[in-house]
């Protein structure tokens, strides 16, 4: 590596961390100003400081993921405006030293910070979600939400509920509402209601499934044989299983999680692909288009930006005024236009206009082929 090369990369990463600091504070100080009130009230004896630490701490993980395709083009764009803007490329070139040698080092390091930011995403944040779900309000206690009504699709159970508790993964008051036209689970009546419940996983042959705690309905469970629909318990009493299952409770088998009783919004943001495409899956809950958008999106998003970052360099590469203000201009001209047809594309595929396999290769179709042209034309100046 050589002292350009270092001097370069140098000059890069201080952008980098100029700009995602400058962004990240804009961002604390308009949310925490908005929230203020509920953050003194969480810090009673402890500083409002750590509260604010705490919170924006996971949050800038998020925030990350969102702005780092901008973040890397800004960061490329200053740095080579500035080099023109100091004469340093004229130099460089009239050594013989060509454009694609001087922006390789800038390439490289903006690379990896895209490879980063899908580790970042793909593996951090699904394991942060339960905090970066949280709000503001959340950080008194429990993550509550609103529930929706949802139908276990494999049994047409209708499950409600008053609340959920997205970090205990708890249903308060929780009501399955049984079909008259399964008379196989209409047995003990037309409705199983509880204190509570508790989503489980599938576990040690254990199928997945909620917890019920204090049953109401129905009646007597703890002398009652566990109920089946073609040849699957769908209702396991304490009679049946006196191992697990305590007199008070039973286990209603369902694959709908409590993510999906509340619209899916935490999986939509915080979930892997991986765990995109076991959602999607799961026949026992329907996903609207948009979750599919979402997942090819997902999938083509390092290219999406790796896309964004080859159009906007050689505006400044091959410029020949030093005007480092005209770069910015450019870049939020460009960024614009490019998030402009990502989004409205997205919004076709989640309306089922196209499909959503489409939705996410219309940007590439667009700007790749003006990618390649710029870049080469830069290259052969």
């Amino acid at each position: 590596m050589t002292i350009i090369d270092r001097y370069l990369l140098r000059q890069f990463l201080q952008n980098f961390v100029i700009c995602f600091m400058s962004l990240m504070g804009v961002y604390v100080i308009f949310d925490a100003f908005s929230n203020l009130e509920t953050f003194m009230s969480v810090a009673k004896g402890m500083a409002l400081m750590e509260v604010l630490a705490a919170y924006y701490g996971y949050q800038s993980l998020f925030f990350f993921d969102r702005i780092s395709s901008l973040l890397v083009l800004m960061s490329a764009m200053f740095t080579m405006a500035w080099i023109q803007r100091h004469h340093e490329m004229t130099a460089l070139m009239a050594a013989g030293i060509s454009r694609i040698r001087v922006v390789a080092p800038v390439l490289v390091v903006a690379v990896a910070i895209i490879l980063l930011t899908v580790i970042n995403r793909e593996f951090m944040i699904p394991k942060l979600k339960d905090q970066l779900a949280r709000r503001p309000s959340d950080l008194r206690g429990k993550v509550i939400q609103e529930m929706l009504p949802q139908y276990d699709n494999a049994t047409d159970v209708l499950i409600e509920g008053r609340c959920a508790i997205i970090d205990e993964k708890t249903i308060e008051s929780p009501l399955f509402i049984v079909p008259a036209y399964r008379p196989s689970l209409c047995e003990y009546g037309k409705q199983w209601s509880a204190a509570s419940a508790h989503y489980l996983p599938a576990k040690e042959g254990r199928p997945a499934g909620y917890l019920l705690r204090d049953v109401t309905e129905p009646k007597n469970l703890s002398q009652r044989p566990s109920l089946a629909l073609d040849g699957r318990i769908i209702l396991m009493t304490p009679r049946d299983y006196p191992d697990w299952i305590k007199p008070n409770e039973a286990f209603v088998v369902s694959d709908v999680t409590v993510d999906a009783l509340t619209g899916g919004t935490i999986l939509r943001r915080f979930a892997s692909i991986g765990e995109l495409i076991w959602a999607l899956k799961n026949h026992s809950v329907y996903f609207s288009p948009d979750v599919r958008v979402t997942v090819h999106t997902r999938i083509l998003q390092p290219l999406l930006d790796i896309t964004l970052l080859f159009l906007g360099l050689p505006l400044v590469v091959a410029r020949d005024d030093r005007n480092v203000f005209m770069a910015i201009g450019l870049c939020m001209g460009l960024v614009s236009l490019f998030f402009l047809v990502a989004i409205a594309c997205q919004q076709l595929g989640a309306n089922c206009l196209i499909s959503p396999a489409l939705a996410a290769w219309v940007p590439l179709m667009i700007f790749v082929p003006a990618a390649v042209g710029m870049s080469t034309a830069m290259w052969e100046r």
